[in-house]
């Protein structure tokens, strides 16, 4: 491995592995693993080997929690950088994943590299060959990926899944799952269900005349099992929470966050975003817009809903629920629980969907929810009118985005990066017909982004949220935003990170740091922790387009192996 570039950092002087083409390339492979190759069970999956990271959030209930305690509160401050990875630019947000001592890691662009999880040597890189360029905003990163027997499933930014060789890189399928002149994409990686490979699709701010969805696929074909469309059409069932507006003005629904399964109840949870364009008068409705801005439970093997739960019914404001879905058995129920862009923790009976709470961090200056019933009603003047200035918390980014939440089950906390802010500006109406060939205008005119006045001095936290009462345990407040999820672990730890480029490690039960240290770029994506031959890693990805980046660190080994 050729050294180009060295960095100093927590005293040690550690070769950043550089083997990397910036191109976007045809499907090829640098190395084969020469190593034997045990396929992943779904078994595996639900109860993941503590050494590994096989899924998004490291299990299929979304905690992102690990149970290795090699460090912990006693020693993190020891942590030395052991080796780091270049990666190739673009907008970064991966998560990833480890088996068996190797890392498999998504690039923008499609591109997926396998790395010696030791060593930081690179064992294989795929990139795949786009039809036209890609877009430079959203479809070119792919913040997660899957790993199944033994293959690695891309969900791909032209609206295909690619399947590869674990072993190799080489493509065993590929399947055409949207159109990509319809604006199709994804953005977000696959689940593995029961054997199917389970996406959620995302690219739908367009008029056209089909809708967001989400399909599972075999695992050993690419074949298409079922499709759910995530808005209801005209004539179906909810369709009429729509009113009399044609298929082709029924947009948004994008599922681009990866969703949980919960092999006890046999469902799988996918949650959606917005309507859109983002406000009822702009849409043209004054409806629930169903299924916008729920959480589905679906039957893994024929895709059918069995229950849904919508968060704010007829969003009209952009603040959406789409993210992780929080699985844990809480006070004798299965729980989900979930927190979206206006800062409310919300609890479902995840049986059945019937609401159970709702804990408002109290930033947002939109809505009322019934405690007793979840019940949303709009406070007075906050429904956008043509043309009538409005000024709200939170901006567009809400109270929390896509960095996800960890769940400590010793705490029975959750661990949520949030970013508090307030705009103001006016809706207004569009021409449909124009709009319909291009991204959606979304109807806003806006007078700027401010702090929010709960936080004038601190545009970010970690906030740990007791889930039994919504109440905030601490909080650790920074100057900047997070752009990174939380990680929870078996040694008492929470990690999180800043914009000034600080990565940190906190006593779950305290906030207090422990150990903190300072990134050459600011963490972006989901950072995890896994181990290899008895010695705990903490993998971190950083981004900044030609930043991007992974460092992994661990504790000294002292004489006779033992960190």
């Amino acid at each position: 491995m050729s050294i180009q570039n060295r960095i100093s950092l927590l005293g040690l002087c550690i070769p950043i592995a550089a083997t990397v083409v910036f191109a976007t390339a045809a499907t090829t492979t640098v190395a084969a693993q020469d190593r034997e190759f045990t396929p992943v069970t779904s078994a595996m999956l639900a109860n993941p080997d503590v050494a590994d990271w096989l899924n998004w959030r490291r299990t299929l209930d979304a905690w992102g929690y690990s149970p290795l305690d090699q460090i912990n509160t006693d020693n993190v401050h020891r942590l030395q950088l052991v080796w780091a990875w270049r990666m190739e630019p673009g907008a970064s947000q991966p998560t990833p994943l480890v088996y068996d001592g190797v890392m498999y890691l998504a690039n923008p662009n499609n591109i997926i590299q396998a790395i010696d999880a030791v060593t930081g040597d690179l064992l294989w890189r795929y990139g795949r060959e786009l039809e036209g360029p890609p877009d430079p905003i959203l479809s070119s990163r792919s913040r997660s990926i899957a790993i199944y027997g033994d293959k690695i499933y891309l969900n791909a930014s032209d609206a295909h899944i690619v399947a590869l060789d674990a072993r190799t890189g080489e493509v065993a399928w590929d399947q055409t799952v949207g159109d990509k002149a319809m604006g199709y994409r994804y953005t977000s990686g696959p689940i593995v269900v029961n054997g199917n490979i389970v996406a959620g699709m995302s690219g739908c701010e367009r008029f056209k005349e089909d809708v967001c969805f989400i399909s599972a696929h075999d695992a050993d074909t690419g074949a298409e099992v079922w499709r759910t469309s995530t808005i209801a059409r005209p004539g179906d069932p909810g369709g009429d929470t729509w009113g009399d507006l044609p298929l082709e003005y029924r947009a948004g629904a994008d599922s681009w966050i990866p969703g949980s399964y919960d092999p006890e109840t046999n469902l799988t949870y996918w949650s959606t975003s917005q309507a859109k364009p983002w406000a009822r008068l702009t849409r043209g409705t004054d409806g629930d817009a169903l299924y916008s801005n729920s959480v589905l439970a679906l039957d893994p093997e024929t895709g059918e809903m069995e229950w849904y739960y919508q968060f704010v019914p007829g969003e009209t404001h952009d603040l959406d629920d789409v993210f992780e879905s929080v699985l844990i058995n809480h006070n004798g129920r299965r729980s989900l629980f979930k927190m979206g862009k206006m800062g409310i923790l919300w609890e479902i009976d995840r049986t059945n969907g019937a609401f159970v709470a709702a804990h408002d961090l109290g930033y947002q200056t939109l809505i009322d929810v019934d405690p007793q019933t979840g019940e949303v009603t709009y406070r007075p003047g906050m429904i956008p009118q043509a043309g009538v200035e409005l000024e709200f918390c939170p901006d567009f980014r809400g109270i929390r985005n896509w960095p996800a939440s960890a769940y400590h089950p010793e705490t029975q906390a959750l661990y949520i990066p949030i970013h508090p802010t307030c705009v103001s500006g006016t809706f207004t109406e569009i021409d449909k017909v124009l709009e319909a060939q291009y991204y959606l205008n979304t109807g806003w005119r806006s007078q700027g982004t401010t702090a929010h006045p709960d936080s004038p001095d601190h545009r970010g936290h970690l906030v740990a949220m007791d889930i039994n009462s919504g109440e905030i345990l601490w909080r650790h407040s920074t100057r900047t935003v997070p752009r990174s999820a939380a990680l929870t672990t078996g040694g008492s730890l929470v990690v999180s990170a800043d914009t000034d480029r600080h990565l940190y490690f906190h006593d779950a039960s305290t906030g207090d740091v422990l150990f903190q240290t300072r990134l050459p770029a600011s963490a972006e994506g989901y950072p995890i922790t896994y181990a290899v031959d008895g010695r705990q890693y903490v993998a971190v990805p950083v981004g900044g387009n030609r930043s991007n980046a992974i460092y992994v660190f661990a504790l000294p080994v002292e004489t006779g192996g033992t960190p």
